[in-house]
């Protein structure tokens, strides 16, 4: 009997101290987790940034990983391969490949750049999206991106994913 009561002694000293521990989560603090964004441009947060601005942020940040004008490097390409998705050597890159142009504010808010994630200001981050966008043909070079004007993009593969059936995710 006594190692069933050294272990309902346990549970119940542990349960005590646990319930002096944390607390919820105040909407402030959730706030700075909540950064995902949709497809939509739901969650993108208020800013800008242009083409011009985009360079400069990217030839300080991102072309030692993905070569200057996003043609590739020790990282990804980004830029280019339109038309080669169908053929035996496709080049997936933002403008051949993604679907949605807020995935990639998205992505380089949160992880990029590769050195330093989530270092980028919102406006910087909008640059460097108008600037890849730009690189791919998408924005013109004197373009410039804000959070109503970047899920209004349409992106070249936007219509190039068909949705798995519901049977076959049920069976995962």
């Amino acid at each position: 009997m006594a190692p069933l009561s050294g272990a309902m002694a346990f549970a119940l000293v542990s349960s005590a101290v646990a319930s002096e521990f944390g607390r919820p989560a105040t909407p402030a603090e959730i706030s700075l987790w909540d950064i995902d964004v949709r497809p939509d441009g739901k969650g993108l947060p208020q800013g800008s940034g242009t083409v011009a601005k985009g360079k400069e942020v990217f030839a300080d940040n991102c072309a030692a990983c993905h070569g200057d004008n996003g043609v590739g490097g020790i990282k990804d390409r980004l830029a280019g391969g339109q038309g080669t998705l169908a053929s035996a050597m496709p080049v997936k890159t933002v403008g051949s490949f993604w679907p949605y142009a807020t995935t990639l504010f998205d992505y380089i808010h949160r992880a990029m750049p590769y050195q330093a994630p989530g270092s980028l200001s919102v406006d910087d981050t909008y640059a460097v999206a108008a600037y890849i966008l730009s690189l791919n043909g998408i924005l013109p070079p004197e373009g410039k991106l804000d959070d109503h004007s970047l899920p209004e993009i349409r992106m070249p593969n936007r219509d190039g994913f068909i949705p798995e059936p519901e049977f076959s995710r049920s069976r995962k």
